[in-house]
């Protein structure tokens, strides 16, 4: 794995912002970077890290992760639902198929645990007992599994917004989704967190909580879009320290970007106001976890060299110039 210094290094060429018009109309989001021209769309994982609903600052090597780890679970999962992806030309780049994204994530919890307002723990603390739609027992504690996951759908906030937690029927009624679109990608999502679950367990890690985006392609299927069980998506912890920890009611080991998003929480900064000025060995500690997030779960070598990532990704995106 690359070394504190080797991550340091880097932070001068993390990925914050492209500027590839010769690609198609740009849309920016949070993380990534999307180019729409036809029938294509070029996604480019920037090293932005969002948390809050805010972008906070840029970690080194994060867009490559994401791409990469993307990339093993589209492959583990296309036989539940379809995906967008039609090649990745450079490890931060997927191009997909132009898909009109359904106005939804939907987010399964596994667990009972979070920090941020639209999570099951920050509410049930709250004295929340219907969350989306699931009814939750009393006396249950922070980070303690479900009987069985629960689906909690949240709507895509807008820009400066706050994505919010609501029911099905909260859906149905404020989307033009129709009842047999929601129930296939509930399914779905039910049956990705599964697949996800049973991967991650025998790399000793459990996947706590995830969330899908679904897309239909302009012949009308529904796909799987955006990306899957990464560290920005989902929530991940060691499975031979979860048992200990819960019940000495300690915090669980962590491999996501948590510990980021629990350091600006620290400094009493929940989303509001000016983001803390962010350390460069705080910046380092998140990458080298985003990067034993994507060895541990994959089991495979994450391949990455100091040096500019916009030199790199201009280089393999000639050919769609």
């Amino acid at each position: 794995m690359l070394d504190q210094k080797d991550l340091i290094a880097q932070i001068p060429y993390c990925l914050d912002k492209t500027d590839f018009p010769q690609l198609g109309e740009k849309y920016e989001g949070k993380v990534r970077d999307n180019y729409i021209k036809g029938d294509r769309r070029v996604l480019i994982s920037s090293d932005r890290l969002s948390a809050f609903d805010r972008v906070i600052c840029t970690i080194p090597f994060k867009g490559q992760v994401l791409t990469q780890m993307a990339k093993f679970w589209f492959e583990k999962t296309k036989d539940i639902i379809g995906n967008h992806v039609i090649e990745y030309p450079d490890p931060d780049v997927l191009i997909g198929k132009q898909c009109k994204p359904l106005p939804i994530e939907m987010v399964v919890r596994g667990y009972i645990t979070g920090v941020t307002t639209t999570s099951a723990w920050y509410n049930y603390e709250k004295g929340v007992r219907n969350f989306c739609g699931n009814i939750l027992p009393d006396g249950l504690k922070k980070n303690q599994k479900f009987d069985k996951p629960i689906l909690t759908p949240s709507t895509k906030a807008e820009h400066g917004e706050h994505d919010e937690s609501v029911s099905r029927d909260e859906i149905l009624k404020r989307t033009d989704l129709t009842p047999e679109q929601y129930d296939k990608i509930a399914e779905a999502s039910l049956k990705l967190y599964e697949r996800g679950v049973e991967i991650a367990a025998k790399q000793g890690i459990i996947l706590v909580d995830t969330k899908y985006e679904f897309g239909q392609t302009p012949e009308g299927e529904i796909v799987l879009i955006d990306e899957i069980h990464t560290p920005d998506s989902s929530r991940f912890w060691f499975a031979n320290e979860y048992d200990k920890r819960f019940a000495a009611g300690e915090e669980q080991k962590k491999i996501d970007k948590e510990y980021l998003r629990e350091w600006l929480a620290e400094r009493g900064f929940r989303g509001e106001g000016e983001i803390p000025e962010i350390p460069a060995d705080i910046k380092a500690e998140t990458g080298r976890r985003y990067i034993e997030a994507y060895e541990l779960i994959t089991g495979q070598k994450f391949d990455a060299q100091v040096g500019s990532v916009i030199d790199r990704i201009t280089k393999n995106l000639q050919q769609y110039m």
